[in-house]
């Protein structure tokens, strides 16, 4: 294993400069059997099981001072903390709380003789931020459950956007970027052998490209940067065999993704099905629905379902003040049991132990893609594809290529122009000025410059609507341009 990376360079996080060695860590663990063995399992005697995911995030802000043009670059919860008087920021404290709290209720839950699971996703803003505001015990807690090998084998880290950026709307080489860098900050900070184990990925906003050629890339991304399976939105998908709703969503599918240049791209698919996310996580609902689930055959073997539900771990009173309660109960009800938790690198594992394969895994593709290939053939190219799809817009006002998302009701692009132009300008001069040349990734100027563009791209500076949030997105976009004409 190669030495420990510093997880901070100036007051950088370590986001680059090192990518030779994360892609060999990951491409090295790739065959390696890390869950399975340690959770205890007898999959022959599991009937059906449960995986949760939380989802942590905070942006980083231009709201260090009180000239947005000068303002230091922080942590939304440090603003939050630091002006508690200010709409709900009271709640910055809680939101600590549900940061680390998972370091403490495992080694708690593990102490009793019980068996808990639980999968975990955090942005590099948010771990940035903990590190600069001080909040080194979160950090030191999840530590606890991510490295001690008493706790890890209940821990899944997902990986994820550095920046938390929505891939529909996020340019194709920046994307790449973000989860390589994420996989780099995550490794300098809980190491190699942590690295090894994330093995799955968490799109941020649940949202996947549905434009072929966008969706191809994505999941290209995610293989070449060594993951194994992707989390999904049960409604952003549709069967490939008939075009039609999921039929069995608590089994594996493979997202199979065609370009038009022809080629194409698979990756395992894990399904998150449809719901309320907080109250479905909070009051631990996968457990519940998995308790009425059997076994089922999949390719001549017999399998338990896996119920998958993703949620915020922090946002709303249900998982700030329900889910403590509700987590520790089902993890004490569910331990020994043939119902158990599980998490979803374990549970393909124990599948692929049985003798499937991925090629086993029913074929999913994202909406539209019967609709686009009905009317072309893949290897037509881009410039027929763009044709096509205004043919279908002009057509059908529900057909789209915006993506899809934790939200049917939600794009990533209409009305946000005036943030999207600086993203992608701020995008353009970058691949110029800094890809295209070839600066040195472990340069302070390419550290700097890919920081701030990542930073930018976050997806609050849309979700949040029009006003400040717009204006702070806008702001990093232009210090990004200025960082990098500074350094030209």
């Amino acid at each position: 294993m190669f030495n420990p990376l510093p997880e901070t360079i100036g007051d950088l996080p370590n986001i680059s400069g090192q990518e030779d060695q994360v892609a060999a860590v990951v491409t090295g663990a790739a065959a390696k059997p890390l869950f399975a063995a340690r959770g205890g399992l007898d999959i022959g005697q599991v009937r059906a099981a449960a995986a949760i995911a939380l989802h942590q995030h905070q942006p980083l802000i231009p709201a260090g001072g009180h000239d947005l043009q000068s303002a230091a670059l922080i942590s939304n919860l440090q603003y939050m903390m630091e002006n508690q008087g200010i709409g709900d920021n009271y709640n910055a404290p809680a939101f600590v709380w549900c940061y680390r709290r998972m370091g403490e209720f495992i080694p708690q839950l593990v102490g009793e003789g019980k068996s808990p699971r639980v999968m975990l996703e955090y942005s590099g803003t948010l771990l940035h931020g903990l590190r600069k505001m001080g909040e080194h015990h979160v950090i030191d807690a999840l530590k606890t459950i991510t490295c001690n090998p008493d706790y890890n084998w209940t821990t899944e880290w997902l990986g994820m956007p550095w920046g938390h950026a929505v891939a529909p709307s996020t340019p194709e080489q920046d994307f790449r970027l973000h989860v390589r860098a994420f996989q780099h900050h995550f490794a300098a900070i809980f190491g190699w052998e942590a690295l090894e184990r994330v093995r799955g990925f968490s799109p941020s906003e649940m949202a996947l490209p549905n434009h072929p050629d966008l969706a191809y890339s994505f999941v290209k991304t995610l293989v070449d940067c060594g993951f194994q399976w992707v989390l999904i939105q049960e409604h952003t998908v549709q069967q490939v065999s008939n075009g039609g709703n999921l039929e069995r969503p608590h089994l594996p599918h493979r997202l199979v993704c065609t370009n038009s240049k022809g080629e194409t791209a698979s990756i395992i698919a894990i399904i998150k099905t449809q719901g309320s996310d907080t109250k479905l996580v909070a009051q631990m609902q996968p457990w519940y629905e998995a308790q009425g689930l059997q076994r089922v055959e999949l390719a001549g073997h017999s399998i338990p379902p896996l119920v998958t539900q993703i949620a915020d771990g922090e946002n709303g009173g249900v998982m700030m003040n329900e889910f403590p309660g509700k987590f520790m109960e089902v993890a004490r009800n569910s331990s020994h049991t043939d119902v158990p938790m599980m998490n979803a690198s374990e549970y393909l594992e124990h599948l692929f132990g049985l003798g499937l394969k991925e090629t086993d895994f029913p074929a999913v593709a994202p909406l539209f893609h019967d609709r686009i290939w009905a009317r072309m053939r893949p290897g037509d190219g881009p410039e027929v594809l763009a044709k096509v799809i205004a043919e279908l817009k002009q057509e059908d006002g529900r057909f789209h290529m915006e993506g899809g998302s934790w939200t049917s009701n939600l794009s990533w692009v209409q009305g946000y122009d005036n943030v999207l132009g600086p993203m992608e300008e701020a995008s353009a001069l970058f691949y110029e000025k800094v890809l295209k040349p070839g600066i040195s990734t472990d340069s302070p100027h390419y550290r700097n410059a890919l920081f701030h563009l990542m930073a930018s791209q976050t997806s609050c500076f849309r979700y949040w609507g029009q006003g400040q949030w717009t204006d702070y997105g806008r702001e990093i976009c232009r210090r990004v341009q200025e960082i990098i004409r500074h350094a030209s």
